[in-house]
């Protein structure tokens, strides 16, 4: 005999509402509900289960609400329904009660299928009496799987009846991930499987079997995805640059002159006062026309005079003339050696010219006293201008070239321009452990084919690794395994600093983003919280920065940013704080769970402390791109397409065969591993030239600004 529909919510019935606070409900439950499986609700279900779901009617439609926990009180009275207490004997009866945490509201939509439809947050909270229901399969379904947009699966719900779990693209990436989960809790295999299936489930939805228009750029230190993507059958192709591979066309390529001012900065640890205005001056000056033709005496002239001008400016700005012994002395010596190198007979530089012996004839004699007057170095640079001006300069050229923008140089040519600007204004003797840390970095012959002269144009670099519109893949995986530590920052941070301006001056240019994804895998390595009140930013604190820049302002340039880390108390609060969806894996250490219990948004106490206990491949998904906080077991991804990062399997190693019999060798061939750590990817006779890899040839001199022209 069928169930009315109010007999049917009858048997849903499992308690009443004794407690109602905003954040909290307390639940009485009845004597006859179930205590371990329910069976009344569409299917076989564990009743009653900490994180599970169940309704209370409110208006217009039911509360959802999660379990938080459960508990067994007495009571001195019976608590079933339909009971009475007699006054008989006085004897102490189990009441069983259990706490929900408040998630939305589910209501039913006007289509004829009963459809039901969940949003987050409640309009009203029920009152103390309010009868609390189980769900039917058919609503936990719909609490799961509301929402627009769904359009990839990514696993499916335990705790509500193996329901599809789903996500929109658009919230996913639009404002930015952070898988984060313990080693070996699958964390990997989660990133792999988010990128698989959204281009795969692409793929379908775009037809005739192209492939999508998406873009994908993973930042691998680990050398673990190439295999992830890298199959005979798959469709899913990534282009893989490394260090060194067998083909010389997927060699890991980041030029020198893509480095920025901040960068070489960093990566030099250049002090603020006298390595970095030289190092950004060099910079101006390198970039601004080396190789090309042999100068003019009049162009040699008028940059002669533009780097006085601008030494000038900053020997003022700083204060030297006036300030403390040694700093006007040290001026004084400036001027000497700029008179003794002007030589013309233009009559605005023989002004000038003569000035600056005016000012150093009294301060030739000893016992001198070297400071200058804040109007005398004033008149100097008015002087000075009208002197470069005269020879065909101009306000707008005497910074030089921008000394951030990518514009081609050779590494010679830079060491060079970084002597002479160091001679030029009178730091020579403080950039000399600069120009050490240049010289050892060039000399490595681990670095010379990732920062080597090559010619590699910013077009073509861009059509490789951000991707182009003919292309067949739409995965760029960026293999950093190999790079040398001492380049790993600033190779990174250039990399995701170069596809943001790019991406900006897209949008610039075409008025619309260019949707991209940044993948940077072992996030705590390169966006670690850094120190703010150090004078020199070292390069790990600058490739922070670069991402927390891609963090804030990312989204509006159409770059998302998903980050995987196994140590999230480690990483930049900045970065973390953009981060508007978390998938959390297992997470068992203390400072790391306090930490995502502070930044996740969602009423999550009880589900959050399953994290320590979490089996691998199961994941809290919560933020944005989810309705409400959810359970997800991740869908399995074939052996094939998962990264290189599973458990190491010793004891299969150690007794020579796995649990099918078949057998397991790992001979060592230490032959092969020497000779590739000691010279990779070069023959002898490269190795023999490695040493003289720094500068081409001391005496080819397309540069030379140290001494003025005769």
């Amino acid at each position: 005999m069928s169930q009315t529909p109010l007999e049917h919510a009858g048997s849903l019935r499992i308690g009443v509402v004794d407690f109602v606070s905003p954040d909290e409900i307390k639940v009485l439950l009845d004597s006859d509900a179930p205590e371990s499986v329910a069976l009344n609700a569409g299917g076989v279900r564990p009743f009653p289960r900490v994180n599970g779901y169940l309704l209370v009617a409110v208006d217009d439609g039911q509360l959802v609400g999660q379990v938080e926990w459960l508990t067994v009180e007495r009571s001195s009275f019976p608590t079933w329904r339909g009971a009475q207490d007699g006054g008989l004997v006085d004897l102490p009866y189990p009441s069983r009660r259990l706490s929900l945490n408040p998630l939305g509201t589910l209501r039913r939509h006007d289509r004829p299928d009963g459809e039901f439809h969940f949003r987050r947050g409640a309009d009203a909270f029920p009152s103390v009496g309010a009868a609390v229901c189980l769900p039917t399969a058919t609503q936990l379904r719909s609490i799961v799987e509301s929402g627009d947009g769904r359009r990839v699966r990514i696993g499916t719900s335990p705790l509500a009846g193996n329901a599809e779990v789903k996500i929109d693209p658009d919230r996913l990436f639009g404002r930015h991930l952070a898988v984060l989960g313990n080693t070996g809790s699958g964390k990997s295999c989660t990133v792999a499987g988010l990128i698989r299936w959204s281009l795969e489930e692409a793929r379908k939805s775009r037809g005739n079997g192209t492939s999508p228009n998406a873009r994908f750029i993973i930042l691998d230190p680990n050398g673990e995805y190439a295999k992830a993507f890298r199959t005979a059958d798959g469709e899913i192709k990534a282009r893989v640059f490394s260090v060194n591979p067998e083909d010389a066309a997927s060699s890991l390529r980041v030029p020198l002159w893509f480095w920025n001012s901040a960068e070489w900065a960093a990566f030099t640890q250049a002090s603020a006062r006298a390595q970095k205005p030289a190092l950004i001056q060099a910079l101006r000056h390198v970039r601004d026309g080396i190789d090309a033709p042999p100068e003019s005496t009049d162009h040699a002239l008028r940059r002669f005079l533009r780097t006085i001008v601008t030494t000038l400016r900053i020997e003022r700005n700083a204060g030297s003339p006036w300030g403390s012994f040694p700093k006007p002395k040290s001026f004084f010596e400036k001027l000497e050696k700029w008179r003794k190198g002007i030589e013309s007979d233009v009559d605005e530089v023989m002004a000038f010219k003569g000035r600056l012996e005016e000012l150093c004839a009294p301060r030739r004699t000893p016992y001198a006293h070297h400071d200058f007057e804040r109007d005398e170095v004033e008149d100097l640079i008015e002087l000075a201008r009208n002197a470069h001006a005269s020879v065909g300069g101009s306000d707008d050229d005497v910074h030089g070239a921008d000394a951030d923008a990518p514009l081609p140089f050779r590494a010679s040519a830079f060491v060079r321009s970084v002597e002479a600007t160091s001679e030029m204004m009178g730091v020579a003797e403080f950039t000399e452990t600069l120009l050490i840390r240049i010289r050892a970095m060039l000399s490595d012959v681990r670095m010379k084919n990732i920062l080597g002269d090559e010619e590699v144009s910013l077009e073509r670099w861009l059509e490789e690794y951000v991707g182009r519109d003919d292309a067949e893949s739409s995965l760029t995986i960026l293999d950093l395994s190999l790079v040398p530590s001492q380049v790993i920052h600033t190779i990174t941070s250039v990399v995701a600093r170069m596809v943001f301006e790019a991406l900006q001056r897209y949008r610039k240019l075409n008025g619309e983003t260019l949707p991209t994804v940044l993948v940077m895998e072992e996030a705590h390595t390169f966006v670690r919280r850094y120190r703010d009140d150090v004078e020199n930013t070292d390069a790990a604190a600058a490739c922070c920065q670069v991402f927390e820049r891609v963090a804030r302002e990312g989204r509006k340039f159409g770059l998302g940013l998903m980050l995987a880390s196994q140590r999230p108390s480690e990483l930049s609060p900045t970065v973390l704080s953009q981060c508007n969806t978390f998938l959390l894996h297992r997470i068992s250490n203390d400072r790391d769970q306090e930490l995502v219990h502070r930044l996740v948004p969602d009423n999550l106490r009880g589900l959050l402390r399953e994290l320590p206990s979490l089996p691998s491949q199961h994941a809290v998904l919560t933020g944005w791109a989810s309705e409400l906080p959810v359970l997800v077991k991740m869908d399995d991804l074939p052996d094939k397409h998962r990264p290189h990062s599973s458990d190491p399997d010793f004891w299969n190693v150690w007794v020579g065969k796995d649990t099918t019999g078949n057998a397991v060798l790992r001979p060592t061939k230490w032959n092969a591993v020497a000779k590739d750590w000691q010279s990779p990817g070069q023959t002898d006779a490269e190795t023999d030239r490695s040493d003289a890899c720094l500068v081409e040839d001391e005496e080819e001199d397309d540069y030379d600004e140290q001494s003025a022209p005769h």
